[in-house]
């Protein structure tokens, strides 16, 4: 079965190309489906609707960054154990993740569960458009571990290069999503609750199929040892741990920016809730190259392969800047249509235009901080993402959010939103070099000890550098 480290050789921008756009196509399919959500939402004509999806998307993002977490760890160690030719250990890794992964997800997601009137209170949901919001929820937070396991395993294929596979996985869960959504919001006439029911059979589509993949192409899973679980968990949990933190960040940050546009009313909650789910679709290249990158950079420096480590990390920077520009050209010629899709009127318009315009430019200092944090996290230094994640959505967000708001209004928001990533991308950017800069020199300083005592030392730093 193929389980060779298949990016320490070859054409690195063509990897990142290959490998990005195949997720991308991923990253659609997952995504277009809250975007068809909000669009079928938005023909029941109700504001609160979209209001609602606005405020449980805050909660649902902070659940997701919680699997997105076990997926950095996951895809991180498989990619550097199979630059360093171990694929028993990748699949060994790959196993106790997916467990470590389900027991904390079924924990974190039951405190969510009995909450969730406390944690949409908190983000400004009120009324009926709170009620709604909790409802959906409700439906959706019990399968969050079967995401975990979907997520995971896909970023585990990922890792191998498979990126196609892994495409594969979130288009049939995204196909599947958009057939049942209009048969359950409209023929069964369950309204939202049909759209959230939609998403959890979507899950379980793409947690079947990215497991069946993994079974049949790469050595399946592990078998069960207390033994090495118990060695593994402390370096699982020195990447997921600062990972998942970092990823909460996100969530938190958003959860403020929300709170201050609904002091606006509905109609702004609204505008930022279809720009939330429009993002991902026209910047799904930056979300995809940020996963993609990760297996590159990993495997290469599992193999000490550092020239190809930077020089993917500068392609992946280029590569973005000729992505985002042309994205926003189109997303202004096309923004008037875009409102017309969602009957967008108001605030709502308003934000959009705003959104589809040279704002959107402020895309390349995000992707940037992707960029960095992958970086980061296959670099054996996941706090440092942690700290940029956090960096941005406090530092980054509140002054820049408040200011605006009281200066511009809810369009401030969106725009205090954008500035406050520009401060934290360069600081991103410096950090990623250093990182770089320092990896080499201590794999210099190991060059002479065997490959075991290398990749003990290599965990020893990881650890004592938390």
């Amino acid at each position: 079965m193929p389980t060779q480290a298949k990016f320490l050789t070859g054409n690195l921008t063509h990897h990142i190309i290959t490998m990005s756009l195949t997720s991308a196509i991923g990253f659609v399919a997952l995504f277009a489906v809250d975007l068809v959500d909000m669009l079928f939402i938005s023909m029941l004509g109700v504001d609160e609707l979209a209001a609602a999806i606005g405020f449980a998307g805050t909660i649902l993002f902070m659940t997701t960054s919680i699997s997105i977490g076990m997926a950095i760890a996951g895809g991180a160690m498989v990619a550097k154990s199979l630059g360093q030719n171990k694929p028993q250990l990748a699949t060994q890794l790959l196993t106790h993740v997916l467990i470590v992964g389900l027991v904390f997800s079924v924990i974190f997601a039951s405190l969510i569960y009995t909450n969730l009137h406390a944690l949409t209170a908190l983000i400004g949901a009120k009324g009926n458009t709170q009620e709604l919001a909790v409802s959906y929820l409700e439906i959706l937070i019990p399968s969050m571990p079967i995401l975990l396991v979907g997520i995971v395993a896909s970023a585990a294929l990922r890792s191998h290069g498979a990126a196609q596979l892994s495409m594969t996985v979130t288009l049939v869960a995204g196909l599947v999503n958009i057939i049942l959504d209009p048969i359950f919001i409209f023929t069964f006439n369950l309204g939202l609750d049909g759209a959230a029911w939609a998403s959890v059979l979507s899950r379980i589509s793409m947690a079947m199929l990215a497991v069946w993949y993994i079974v049949r192409r790469y050595n399946g899973f592990a078998r069960l040892s207390l033994r090495a679980m118990k060695q593994d968990l402390k370096p699982i949990a020195a990447i997921a741990v600062p990972a998942m933190l970092a990823n909460v960040a996100a969530p938190i940050g958003g959860g403020y920016v929300i709170k201050v546009v609904s002091e606006f009313g509905e109609s702004a909650v609204a505008g930022m809730a279809i720009i939330g789910r429009l993002t991902p679709i026209a910047f799904a290249l930056i979300f995809a190259m940020s996963g993609a990158i990760g297996p590159i950079i990993g495997q290469n420096f599992g193999a000490a392969q550092h020239g190809r480590v930077k020089q993917a990390f500068n392609s992946s920077m280029l590569l973005i800047v000729a992505y985002v520009i042309p994205v926003v050209v189109v997303l202004y010629l096309l923004r008037g249509t875009i409102a017309d899709l969602f009957d967008a009127t108001g605030l709502a318009r308003d934000l959009i235009y705003l959104f589809c315009g040279p704002l959107s430019l402020a895309w390349i200092f995000n992707g940037v901080i992707f960029i960095g944090n992958a970086a980061y996290n296959n670099l054996g230094h996941p706090f440092y993402s942690t700290w940029v994640n956090w960096g941005r959505n406090t530092l980054g967000i509140v002054p820049f959010v408040y200011f605006g708001a009281q200066y511009w209004g809810a369009e401030g928001v969106l725009i205090g939103q954008m500035a406050g990533g520009i401060v934290v991308a360069i600081v991103s950017f410096i950090l990623a070099e250093r990182l770089m800069k320092r990896a080499e020199k201590d794999q210099l300083l190991c060059s002479d000890d065997d490959t075991f005592q290398a990749h003990q030392r290599s965990l020893k730093i990881t650890h004592l550098r938390q």
